[in-house]
């Protein structure tokens, strides 16, 4: 009995067109990963808010979330060179602002979260409330019902986008009433994923 096996021009042509689906692959592979960023940080950011919103309701006292840039070298370390900014992904929750102390008044904070890895190439920008002239914003207080005590200056939304063509941008909103809700700022305005 003969054992037939692949010819070597049959197995050239596999991999010929396994490369070329590979290739042809790789630019979606990249816009999704870009995209998968964008979603991590805006999570983080809503998660962030909504966690200082339920401990100002928990403990019926002002607490406040901040953004914050950590200003080492290392996105995945907060260090006490930590300034207030509103173009960070990194944030504090306390009571007390957290400048200068970032690293070591944690046992104050209700928690930190430093901006990670995911955060490297993406534009974060945070603005209050003041439309149309919205000013750049840093922190938001939540008072005991939970809602925002600081509405004048307060973060009305946080923007997250990446200067890449085809990315998809996220924008966290904060209502007055305290609601935070993660939104697609390019969607229709009769989808309820678009921003208000």
């Amino acid at each position: 009995m003969r054992q037939r096996g692949f010819s070597l021009i049959e197995l050239i042509v596999v991999i010929t067109v396994i490369g070329l689906l590979l290739v042809s692959l790789l630019p979606s592979v990249g816009a999704w990963m870009r995209n998968t960023r964008i979603r991590n940080i805006a999570e983080s950011i809503q998660h962030g808010l909504d966690q200082a919103r339920n401990e100002a309701v928990r403990t019926n006292a002002s607490v406040s979330f901040w953004l914050v840039s950590p200003s080492t070298g290392d996105p995945k370390v907060m260090s006490d060179t930590c300034r207030l900014s509103s173009s960070s992904g990194a944030w504090v929750i306390s009571v007390a602002s957290p400048v200068g102390v970032c690293a070591t008044n944690r046992s104050s904070f209700v928690a930190a979260h430093p901006v990670g890895d995911s955060g490297t190439g993406l534009t974060v920008s945070a603005v209050d409330a003041t439309k149309p002239t919205a000013k750049s914003a840093t922190s938001v207080t939540f008072n005991g019902f939970g809602q925002v005590a600081n509405a004048s200056t307060a973060i009305a939304s946080v923007s997250v986008t990446s200067a890449v063509a085809g990315s998809r941008a996220l924008t966290v909103q904060v209502s007055a009433s305290g609601r935070v809700r993660t939104c697609d700022p390019l969607t229709a305005s009769s989808d309820p994923r678009s921003c208000l």
